[in-house]
């Protein structure tokens, strides 16, 4: 009888263990996706366009979108930058009812976020840099970036994705018109 139980509790122990075991591979191999993914949103960009290039992120473009979106309201559009050739300005002419800004690493961690209503009178100008840039830039601003909103991010790539609300349908071109006018271009100060 004793050689039953023994039996047993080792049994029960090599499933528990198997068991642990299999739950600690499963959460290793869940939280290792985004690493070795290919289809990131920064793959999917680069299939889209180079860097520096506006890329419309929703349907609406025509086409399959480069990254679903999660809420119909808004259109999106998005470029890809590298900090290390130099300093980025983002740009878009006209006005719609809302817009937002973040800008992400290349892995998708959002470094900085803001919207129309701390830029300069509505208008999107804005200008992402390194730390050691901002310095440079500092010494001698140049006139045209007087009302520019500064991101300085401690990266060398990374993405800026512009969001606008497109409250009804009357809406649609005006801001298909605001992303399609959108540009990111390198900047040499």
């Amino acid at each position: 009888m004793r050689s039953v139980y023994a039996a047993m509790r080792r049994l029960f122990h090599a499933v528990l263990l198997g068991l642990v075991g299999a739950g600690i591979v499963h959460i290793v191999v869940l939280l290792l996706v985004p690493v070795f993914s290919e289809r990131d949103a920064w793959s999917r960009l680069s299939m889209a366009s180079d860097l520096y290039r506006m890329n419309r992120l929703d349907a609406e473009a025509g086409g399959a979108p480069v990254v679903k979106s999660v809420d119909p309201l808004f259109y999106a559009s998005a470029c890809r930058f590298d900090l290390e050739e130099g300093v980025v300005r983002i740009r878009a002419p006209g006005n719609v009812p809302f817009w937002s800004v973040s800008v992400y690493d290349r892995s998708g961690h959002n470094i900085y976020s803001f919207n129309d209503h701390t830029a300069n009178g509505g208008k999107l100008d804005a200008v992402v840099l390194t730390p050691a840039q901002m310095i440079d830039v500092r010494k001698d601003l140049p006139e045209d970036l007087q009302g520019a909103i500064f991101v300085e991010a401690p990266i060398d790539e990374g993405i800026f994705v512009i969001r606008s609300f497109v409250p009804d349908d009357s809406w649609k071109p005006i801001v298909s018109r605001f992303l399609d006018q959108s540009s990111c271009e390198l900047q040499d100060f």
